[in-house]
């Protein structure tokens, strides 16, 4: 990514986590120089968006939510990590049960885990982390495989509550999918495309209704009183039924 501006948003993301795909899409619709991405090391996730050494964080939940937004975006499944030539190295999951009897390495320090690898490597044992983190620090050496019975971590995209910066919703509409012509964000501020929010605010083309509904109201739907244009109007009766009563009536005469 190009240098960014002074005023750009900075986006940081802990170890494991991957944003070049984020970061490909906001440049495709804003200033190259309008994003900073920062590594943040996983002690330093929460701190980093106290101290403002980034606007928004990808964080490895749980963290402290005071003062702070957190949207959490998916989990990831733990594994464990053992030599290849490892009896478990031939099962594609493990319970932890099976890890009964092995010398676990210590893998709490998320930002340690090269050498805890090296470790497991060298003296062999196994060592349990999120899977991303796994294969962030792949070794040919080595294997991991799934372990069934442990809870998931989850991946958050968290920013300050007191933040006042338009691009943090632009940000968040890239994570989560919106196109391009969304309404939200600074798309605000581009030229209308002639489409009409809701009453509670949703785009009108997007909202389960759209154009269509809107053609079935004005034409064979309801009208504006609410009943069907062959029963009442919005403005009482119509002379549908005192027509077809003339209309038998001339037919009798003849």
């Amino acid at each position: 990514m190009n240098e960014c501006a002074p005023d750009a948003l900075r986006v940081g993301y802990v170890p494991g986590v991957t944003v070049a795909k984020w970061a490909r899409i906001w440049s495709e619709r804003f200033a190259d120089d309008s994003l900073a991405v920062i590594g943040i090391p996983q002690s330093q996730q929460e701190s980093a968006l106290r101290d403002g050494q980034v606007d928004m964080c990808f964080v490895r939940l749980p963290i402290d939510r005071e003062g702070l937004h957190a949207i959490p975006l998916y989990r990831e499944l733990p594994v464990v990590v053992v030599p290849k030539d490892h009896p478990i190295a031939l099962f594609e999951e493990v319970a932890t049960t099976d890890l009964t009897d092995e010398r676990m390495q210590e893998a709490d320090d998320l930002d340690a885990l090269a050498g805890t690898l090296e470790l497991v490597a060298a003296v062999g044992g196994a060592a349990i982390m999120p899977h991303s983190l796994a294969r962030l620090h792949h070794r040919k050496d080595l294997v991991y495989r799934t372990v069934t019975d442990l809870p998931p971590t989850e991946i958050a995209l968290a920013w300050p509550i007191d933040l006042d910066n338009p691009a943090v919703e632009d940000f968040i509409g890239v994570v989560r999918g919106r196109t391009a012509r969304s309404t939200r964000g600074r798309q605000q501020d581009a030229p209308s495309s002639g489409k009409s929010k809701t009453a509670d605010g949703k785009d009108g083309a997007n909202d389960g209704r759209g154009a269509q509904s809107g053609r079935a109201r004005s034409g064979g739907g309801k009208s504006a009183g609410g009943k069907t244009s062959t029963g009442k109007s919005g403005g009482g009766k119509t002379n549908v039924k005192a027509g077809a009563a003339k209309s038998r009536g001339t037919r009798g005469r003849r």
